[in-house]
């Protein structure tokens, strides 16, 4: 069971030391494939999964584009495969369909056991694992619905053909290992990213230039469903990035302006075994630079850093293992705030350029997209992660409390058949928060554009003084936005605004295709410049957004773009601010969404009835949107939770 391990120190230089020559954009290289799909998932992520299996089982041609190997995003080739769930949620299991069955699936592979016994959720198991269950999900979808899948691991999205409205093609680069080169997931994603998106063979890939285009009928419907807003960002349709400016939409908003170098920290997972003995672990070069980074956060886990283990096991031993129980061959995967989460929050190291920075180096020129990242903002995150396994194996030190105890009969697993499946041992992509974020198309009550926003589900109580010091008349909007069925009186003055604490549900949207539930959490940036500087801090004011959330929808709006008609959005990039955005980033809610983009595309080839027709006239009734609404719910993809209703506004049950 142990054969993958290799020792954390030779690990790490085979990982970094060895020279990479730097690759530059080029000549666009002819076409080497064309091919045709009725639907093109760019993202193989959960809601690329997701939107892939609806749109299979519709009976479509599908094309699905993935930059790693490995399909699901959080639940594979991110390495979070520990579901993040909310208990009532989970009680009544009310979840899509596919989830619900991909859940199922895992916990019958293991007799209806938690795999890894972990203490985050009841689901937590090997990426691997996740990957296999999803293509053998695919392979019934399309055997059942007649559809057809083109899947293209290892692939990533170049270019963005448009006229007009319509997409007309998207060109792409597969990338295999150049012969006498090492294999795929060598090295981690800061060293091939560049390589990966520039079109010309290297030392380390063979290219294979693909153009995706619509069947003879023209008609076909693109969705996009990266982890950060590729397509959103290649076709330069209105979005956020960061944060949003405070407003009684977002009152709790850290910033008054916009400000896209703040987006929530990602993480770069990672896998290590529990172990009878101590095991050496030498420390990275880089190792001091990020020391002050590490915490345990909380005097309970500094005590027992055994919980931290035990959180996120994905795989033990002993089945039905206690939190505090840990045994040989137990194996956790640590996705830690103080840890490995790596947080930039700044114009010279935001780690996703915004927009000004992708036009400055180039990257919306024609055939000058690289993926949209600072690369050096990948690979602090790497760095950071490898660091985080030294010191809680034998770190002295906790950047918060006043004891941290080594931990020594812990080994750093990495290899080709790791949990992480890479030689590097980290996560083959990073676990992404937060993406480029669209403005839809201005709606009745959004005039600039439609988003989902802070108030539409969460808890909090606004009616606290730090509210009322926004001053009078952005309170009394706030009080407006929340007070449901006493609008007209709070607006007329027979409401006190200050009694008006929360709306007792989240808000209900005529148009909703989609469902979630889950805590407004937050991994904020940081203030200065790198994030791992010592004395460094979140940025002030970042978690005053966080509460928990009432079970909330998601509006067909938030999935249409402004000027490209046959662009569905889902995943990470669905119109919503940087507050709500922190809610709506977890397994199920991607898959609901995911879903709900598949089937939307797959009733307007059917119909002929673009995305943005459904919802054009809105709030009047649309039997067209209906249509869809009740087919998603026919589907077991529901759109509403039970007792949704503009009466009933006690949710205090839901957990």
């Amino acid at each position: 069971m142990l054969k993958f391990f290799l020792r954390f120190g030779m690990g790490l230089g085979l990982i970094f030391l060895l020279p990479i020559p730097p690759i530059y954009a080029q000549t666009p290289r002819s076409i080497d494939q064309q091919v045709n799909c009725e639907i093109m998932i760019v993202g193989a992520g959960t809601a690329g999964v997701a939107a892939a299996y609806e749109s299979l089982k519709a009976g479509r041609t599908v094309c699905m584009t993935e930059i790693t190997d490995w399909i699901g995003g959080q639940v594979s080739s991110q390495g979070t495969s520990a579901l993040d769930e909310k208990p009532t949620q989970r009680s009544r299991s009310f979840f899509p369909r596919g989830y619900t069955d991909f859940r199922q699936r895992i916990l019958s592979q293991n007799e209806g056991k938690n795999p890894g016994a972990c203490w985050v959720s009841l689901v937590c198991f090997m990426p691997k694992e996740g990957h296999e269950l999803l293509q053998t999900m695919l392979r019934e979808a399309e055997k059942e619905g007649k559809g057809k899948l083109y899947f293209f691991p290892n692939t990533v999205a170049k270019s963005v053909a448009t006229s007009g409205t319509q997409i007309q093609s998207i060109r792409a680069i597969k990338h295999r290992p150049a012969p006498n080169a090492p294999p795929l997931n060598t090295y981690p994603l800061s060293q091939t990213i560049t390589d990966s998106y520039t079109e010309q063979n290297s030392p380390l890939f063979q290219k294979k230039i693909i153009q995706f285009v619509p069947p003879a009928s023209g008609k076909w419907y693109v969705i996009e469903a990266t982890e950060t807003g590729e397509l959103v960002a290649l076709t330069d349709v209105p979005y956020q990035l960061g944060l949003d400016a405070r407003s009684y939409r977002n009152p709790s908003s850290s910033s008054e302006t916009d400000y896209p170098y703040c987006p929530q920290g990602y993480t770069y997972t990672f896998a290590m075994a529990a172990t009878a003995t101590p095991q050496p672990a030498t420390p990275p070069e880089f190792y001091s630079r990020y020391a002050q980074s590490y915490s345990f956060n909380d005097k309970r886990y500094a005590d027992a850093p055994e919980l931290v283990f035990t959180y996120r096991r994905i795989r033990s031993a002993v089945p039905g293992a206690g939190s505090r129980s840990i045994n040989p061959g137990d194996i956790s995967m640590q996705n830690w705030n103080w840890g490995n989460d790596y947080a930039p929050g700044t114009s010279a190291d935001n780690y996703l350029l915004s927009r000004d920075q992708l036009r400055a180096t180039g990257q919306l020129d024609p055939n000058g997209w690289m993926g949209g990242f600072r690369v050096s903002g990948l690979r602090g995150g790497e760095e950071q992660a490898l660091g985080f396994f030294y010191w809680f194996h034998s770190g002295t030190t906790d950047a918060k409390q006043p004891i941290k105890k080594p931990f020594p009969n812990l080994q750093y697993l990495s290899g080709l058949d790791s949990p992480m499946g890479t030689v590097h041992g980290l996560s083959k992509y990073p676990y992404m928060r937060e993406s480029r974020r669209i403005i839809g198309r201005p709606a009745y009550g959004y005039p600039e554009g439609f988003f989902i926003d802070e108030v539409t589900a969460s808890r909090k109580d606004f009616s606290q003084e730090y509210y009322q010091n926004l001053g009078e008349r952005t309170f009394r909007n706030i009080a407006t936005s929340i007070a449901g069925l006493r609008t007209i009186d709070v607006i007329r003055d027979r409401v006190d605004p200050k009694t008006v604490k929360t709306l007792g549900r989240s808000h209900i949207y005529p148009d909703s295709v989609a469902i979630g539930h889950y805590p407004l959490d937050f991994h904020p940036c940081m203030v200065e410049s790198p994030p791992e500087k010592p004395g460094n801090q979140e940025r002030p004011g970042e978690r005053q957004g966080a509460d928990d959330t009432y079970p909330f929808q998601i509006p067909l709006r938030a999935m249409i773009p402004q000027k490209i008609d046959n662009l569905i959005i889902t995943g990470k990039s669905l119109a919503m601010s940087h507050i709500a955005a922190a809610g709506y980033r977890v397994h199920s809610i991607e898959w609901s969404a995911g879903a709900a983009a598949g089937t939307t595309a797959a009733f307007s080839l059917e119909t002929g009835i673009a995305p943005f027709q459904l919802v054009e006239n809105l709030p009047l009734p649309s039997p067209n949107l209906e249509k869809l609404q009740q087919r998603l719910n026919v589907n077991k993809n529901p759109t509403a939770f039970p007792g949704t209703s503009i009466l009933n506004t006690d949710w205090r049950n839901w957990k």
